[in-house]
């Protein structure tokens, strides 16, 4: 069965354009709800007689509350996703069958459209913009998407519904992308159209200053929590399908149903490991993070090996092997001596051992991990090969 989808349209002061917008996306969809985020200028009375659900903030709240908003009220009318588009007249309602395609294919997605931007009268700050958030979605989650501003996308409603967010405004887009991909959910991008009138007719109630400062604020908070060395909490499986080292088998089930293979997980397993036990304090996560990204790791396994590098146990060995490597010796004095007054050779002692013995866990987890996946695979042909033929 399709997956049931409405069109959100926030509108806030777009009088003039939106009712041709929305006639336009009801061509395309049924069910279309717009939210009027507490227009001044009669946006809303605007629509008299169109077959829409309008829902009406009470005074101006921002851009994601907007569309948080309409999330609510699409899960209301029964829907499981919603495509949200401009009021301005900038995206393409006929785009919308794109978007059922992409639903179709990647149902437990983030659809982002990516804006043609070879067309005339492209603002500049909005070239900046999408360099500007591409380059720290790519800091803080080490996925790649090229426009993080685009308003015109799909999201699953369970998305919205099991993350928590803090901006109310246009940084709400920026946030919901970032933390999606925290939460293991999966960010898709198509192609799509997009119409920019000259700066003289263009109306835009982004506010440069207010605006980019919440933005750069939030980026700021979001690097700072990528820099702490704890995984995120994964939303995209259910308790029986959650990636977990005390089911090893399981989740490279799981994983190799993903379309993972067996050769990627080993791999993702062996940089998580060497990146985490490198003697690099609050940095490895950081580190690792953009390896999934540039390497294409898989993020679900690469995190998942994160807990087997926490201390005591790896930075322990660390010490003990650049001791032996230091000393030609093994420490075997473990006193207030040793630990407490010869701290800083201690410290030393970690930095050498642990970029010996970075590489030798990453070889050695990345190979019991493709050994596994590998037995994991066999397992599954069978079913494999059913539910090729079922197709």
């Amino acid at each position: 069965m399709p997956p049931v989808t409405a069109v959100v349209i926030p509108v806030y002061n777009h009088r003039d354009g939106v009712r041709s917008v929305v006639q336009r996306a009801l061509s395309q969809c049924s069910t279309v709800i717009v939210v009027d985020d507490g227009s001044t200028d009669g946006s809303a009375e605007s629509l008299t007689g169109l077959p829409i659900s309008l829902v009406r903030l009470p005074r101006n709240c921002g851009k994601g509350a907007a569309l948080r908003a309409g999330a609510a009220e699409a899960a209301r009318l029964g829907a499981s996703h919603m495509i949200t588009l401009d009021a301005d007249g900038q995206h393409f309602p006929e785009d919308i069958p794109l978007f059922f395609q992409a639903i179709a294919q990647h149902p437990g997605a983030i659809i982002v459209g990516c804006r043609d931007f070879t067309v005339p009268h492209v603002p500049g700050s909005s070239r900046f913009g999408r360099a500007f958030s591409a380059f720290w979605m790519r800091v803080q989650t080490g996925a790649r998407v090229r426009d993080m501003q685009s308003g015109f996308r799909a999201y699953p409603l369970r998305v919205l519904d099991c993350l928590k967010f803090t901006e109310p405004g246009y940084a709400f887009e920026v946030e919901v992308l970032v933390r999606a991909v925290w939460a293991g959910f999966d960010v898709h991008e198509i192609n799509i159209r997009v119409y920019y009138p000259p700066r003289e007719e263009r109306i835009s109630h982004f506010k440069a200053l207010k605006d980019n400062v919440r933005i750069s604020l939030l980026n700021t908070r979001l690097t700072i929590r990528a820099l702490v060395p704890v995984p995120f909490r994964q939303h995209n499986v259910d308790e029986q399908g959650r990636i977990s080292l005390l089911r090893p088998m399981d989740s490279l089930r799981r994983l190799l149903a993903d379309r993972a293979t067996p050769w990627q997980l080993g791999r993702s397993a062996a940089v998580a490991i060497a990146v985490s036990t490198l003697p690099l304090p609050g940095l490895q996560s950081i580190l690792l993070l953009l390896c999934i990204g540039w390497l294409r790791l898989n993020r679900l396994c690469a995190l998942a090996m994160i807990p087997l590098t926490w201390p005591p146990f790896v930075p322990g060995l660390g010490v003990l092997l650049g001791y032996r490597l230091r000393n030609g010796s093994w420490l075997t004095d473990f006193s207030l001596q040793t630990l407490g007054y010869e701290a800083p050779q201690r410290i030393l002692d970690w930095l050498v051992g642990a970029l010996v013995l970075a590489p030798l866990l990453g070889l050695l987890a990345g190979g019991v991990v493709w050994v596994l996946a590998y037995l994991a695979a066999r397992g599954m042909s069978p079913l494999r090969q059913r539910g090729g033929h079922a197709k």
